[in-house]
Parts: C-alpha cells; structure tokens; sequence
C-alpha cells in the first residue's frame, strides 16, 4: 500500500496540467510507496478530458463543486488513507529526488505535523518565491514573512537555508501534513477558502505541541498566481480578512484584541494608500474585508473557544516579538538575516 499520496487539486487547469504532472508523475516515482492522485474541483474547462486521455494512469478524485482550496483538500483528504499526504499546487515543478527528504523527515520525527521543500521561484530558478520560500513566521502584529522573503523582497537561495528549521508554517503550494493529526485538526478552515488557510492550519498544529519543518534537503519550483494573481483584488480581500481571522482564532495571549486593533489600524493605512494610488477595487477589497470579519466575528470567536483545548498559553516560537513592518520600512532591514526576528 503506497504511504504517501501527492494530491493536486486542480481547477480549470487544464493547460497546468498538461505541463506540470509528467514531472511530478516521474519524480515521485522515484519514492518507495508513494503515489500522485489529481482531485478535480468541479472544473468547467477540459480537464477531466484531459486527465482520462492523456493522464489515464495518475487516479483522480472528482469533486462535485467547486469547494476552493481548503474545502477542495479536505474532501480529497478524506478519500485516501495514506501516512502522509503533501499538498501540491497544480503549477509547481517538482524535482528529482525532492519526495525522499519530506518521507524521512516524518519517519524520524514523530512530533512533526507538517514539512515542505524549499520553495523558488519557477520564473527565476535561482530566486525564492513569494509564497513559503524556505519556512514561514509571523511578527508581532501577525504579519507573515519568511527565511528568504521579508514583505515583497526576495533572496537568491544560495544555500544559505540548506538546514531544516522549526517554522511556525510553510507553504501550501508544497505541504506535506500528517494525514491523522490533519484530520485530529478538522483540516483547513473552509471559511477561508484560499489563501492563508495552511497559516491558520499550522498555527494550530503548532499550538498543539505538534512541530512544523522547513525542509531544506528538498526544493521546488512554483509559477504562483495561476488561479489569482497579485493584480486581482479578490486576492487582495482574501489575504486582509484571512490574516485578521486567524489572528482572532490563535493568537494565544489574552491581549490578541490589543493586537487586532492596530492591525486594523494598520490595514486603514493600506486602504487609504490604494486609493491615494487611483488603486480603487483594491481599497474596496480591504473595506470589504473588514466588513467580512465583522460579520463572522461571532463564529471565530466561537472558533478562538473551541481551539482552547490543548493551546499554548504562550506565543508559539515562530512568533516573533519584533515589527517586520517597522524593521522593513522604517529600518530599511530588507532579508531575513538583518532584521534577525529570534534574536
């Protein structure tokens, strides 16, 4: 029985497909008892035809609606029964051997909830790309950033984070979770439907006494931005209201509503920017998000209460008790080595 299931969740993905799952396909072959399976989310483009022609090998899952990410995974999720399964972005050129060093990382560690390769960038290999680079953290103020990516700055990943490292989250373009602790944690949080929702997943792994792993004997190659990009302000608005909800669900001190505050203080800054710029939909995007967390304040609070249960009464170790915001703009600390987040 294969151990390990790589999982792409596809949507309207066709042409993704076409030229990302050979090499996936061939790559993960190369790693004892693993398989690569494609979950369909209802897709209106030729995918399904595509997979059942030119794909007729690689098992699929194919789901009746269109459920986004984190309602797409967890339905997949519930189909397989593997140890592990890593969740791959359908445009994520994966590379030889890149399998092997997650599998034994999970083996080794039994307190490892979660791990992901490095992630580069597949434009500019030689660069990380936005989205997880090598293992990602929050600031104080629940800003995400990353060894190889502070705000929209990127490293060249010159092997200066080979090493693996305790993250507080890595990237849902490449995650490998532990099926059982995933689903002893009810999965992603479907009300986020994309973006951010694998922070909010591990933060409560990592809440949990679980630990999360940035792998650095692996890598992988992402495009990024092929279902949103970053000129789309749906992103914009999912990006907002998701920080501020998980915000609002794990943050662990008594004080998290202190933080919330200048947030969204912080975030009014960033509106009125937008519309400063002309930018009007993306400050709408950021009104819209607000009033969206307002509305569902309720069930995160709900959410913060059920989450109690085993949590940490003291921020995680991927929390840093620094501002990347005051070192990045006002310090001019542009990578991860100058600002020194853990020191």
């Amino acid at each position: 029985m294969s151990r390990t299931a790589v999982i792409i969740l596809n949507w309207n993905g066709s042409e993704l497909l076409r030229h990302y799952l050979p090499k996936v396909v061939e790559t993960t072959a190369t790693c004892p008892n693993a398989e690569v399976i494609v979950a369909d989310n209802a897709s209106t483009d030729n995918s399904r035809d595509v997979l059942k022609t030119e794909f007729a090998n690689v098992k699929t899952i194919l789901l009746d609606k269109n459920y986004g990410f984190a309602g797409g995974y967890n339905r997949a999720i519930a189909n397989v029964d593997h140890d592990y399964v890593v969740l791959l972005n359908s445009d994520v050129e994966t590379t030889d051997g890149w399998l092997q060093p997650l599998v034994s990382l999970m083996d080794e560690h039994n307190d490892v909830a979660a791990c992901a390769p490095k992630i580069r960038d597949d434009k500019q290999h030689s660069m990380f790309e936005y989205a997880g680079a090598a293992g990602g953290y929050l600031d104080a103020l629940g800003y995400p950033f990353c060894r190889g990516r502070i705000m929209d700055t990127l490293e060249a990943d010159n092997g200066q984070y080979d090493t693996d490292a305790n993250a507080l989250w890595v990237s849902g373009a490449a995650i490998m979770v532990r099926r059982k602790v995933y689903e002893e944690l009810g999965g992603l949080d479907e009300d986020f439907f994309a973006h951010m929702e694998e922070i909010d997943l591990c933060w409560r792994m990592c809440s949990r006494g679980h630990r999360v792993i940035a792998c650095g004997k692996s890598h992988i190659f992402h495009l990024g931005g092929a279902t949103l990009n970053s000129e789309n302000p749906r992103k914009t608005y999912l990006n907002f209201r998701n920080n501020l909800s998980m915000i609002i669900k794990n943050y662990p001190l008594r004080s998290w509503w202190i933080v919330l505050i200048v947030r969204m203080l912080l975030d009014g800054v960033a509106a009125l920017r937008f519309l400063m710029q002309g930018k009007v939909p993306f400050f709408g995007a950021i009104v819209k998000a607000h009033l969206s967390m307002y509305a569902s304040l309720g069930t995160l609070l709900s959410k913060r209460k059920e989450l109690k249960t085993g949590r940490l009464r003291k921020l995680p170790s991927g929390i840093s008790k620094k501002s990347i915001i005051w070192h990045y703009y006002v310090l001019g600390q542009k990578t991860f080595g100058d600002i020194a987040p853990f020191a």
